[in-house]
């Protein structure tokens, strides 16, 4: 079992679909079940911000959720349509089919809990579920997301619930590097990284990963692994190498946990 999650970067355009369709492709000759979670196509969720604020200076947390999700659905179709073009079955899920429930906070909710009969149901049929990152659904039925860089907390979520030991994240950096890589060619690359020197990258600054994903992934056990989708031959930067898994799974709220 291997859970990948593509960052908005890498389906930019309609052709990265198809890019990233082959690499999934190639990644399942090798992996039992593959299950991927993926971000809105490159600056979509700013624009779904930036439209919200032309029609309202302040808009209703509940109706901006309803908005800004509708990116991330976007990206799960296309995706299937890509696979599905290259003879690969897959099914797209939003965040409240894949079983992600939240706490009631819109714009900024926490997961409680994922309940991923769903995805199960299609990984046993030899399919590839596509799940909707930054999404899930509260207990009283309400569409919510979960802040910046909550893509990444649904693909760690998503490995935790499913008995995933890894995600590998795919993002349009080679790594982890001491200093934007883009911004300074010569910036020193980390090949590992412990949970806790990741966690202070991210709190001084890094947006790789976000620190929410970190932490639930050093919680569970669970190994990240960054790479880049331009450059397939390389091993990128792991994070928790020697990782151990707990026998409890936890997710933002430690109070409460898959049963």
């Amino acid at each position: 079992m291997l859970v990948i999650k593509f960052g908005g970067a890498s389906v930019a355009t309609p052709e990265s679909f198809l890019k990233i369709a082959d690499l999934i492709i190639e990644r399942s000759h090798n992996e039992a079940q593959i299950v991927v979670v993926v971000s809105a196509m490159g600056d979509t969720t700013d624009q779904l911000f930036q439209l919200a604020h032309q029609v309202h200076p302040n808009p209703p947390h509940r109706e901006l959720d309803m908005l800004v999700s509708a990116g991330e659905r976007i990206s799960i179709a296309l995706l299937a349509m890509a696979l599905a073009a290259k003879g690969k079955e897959a099914v797209s899920f939003t965040g409240s089919q894949s079983g992600i429930i939240t706490t009631e906070c819109h714009s900024e909710a926490n997961i409680v809990d994922i309940r991923p009969q769903r995805l199960q149901a299609v990984l046993r049929q030899g399919k590839i579920p596509i799940v909707a990152g930054f999404q899930g659904v509260s207990r009283k039925g309400e569409i919510t997301t979960l802040g910046r860089g909550g893509s990444d907390t649904t693909a760690v979520a998503i490995a935790v619930a499913l008995g995933s030991p890894r995600v590998v994240f795919y993002k349009d950096v080679p790594g982890i590097f001491e200093v934007d890589p883009k911004l300074d060619p010569k910036a020193r690359h980390f090949p590992c990284l412990s949970y806790s020197d990741a966690m202070a990258m991210a709190a001084k600054g890094s947006q790789i990963l976000h620190s929410r994903s970190i932490a639930m992934a050093e919680k569970n056990g669970i190994q990240l692994q960054v790479c880049s989708f331009h450059d397939l031959g390389g091993n990128g930067t792991v994070i928790g190498v020697n990782a151990m898994r707990n026998k409890q799974l936890i997710f933002e709220i430690e109070s409460e946990h898959v049963g």
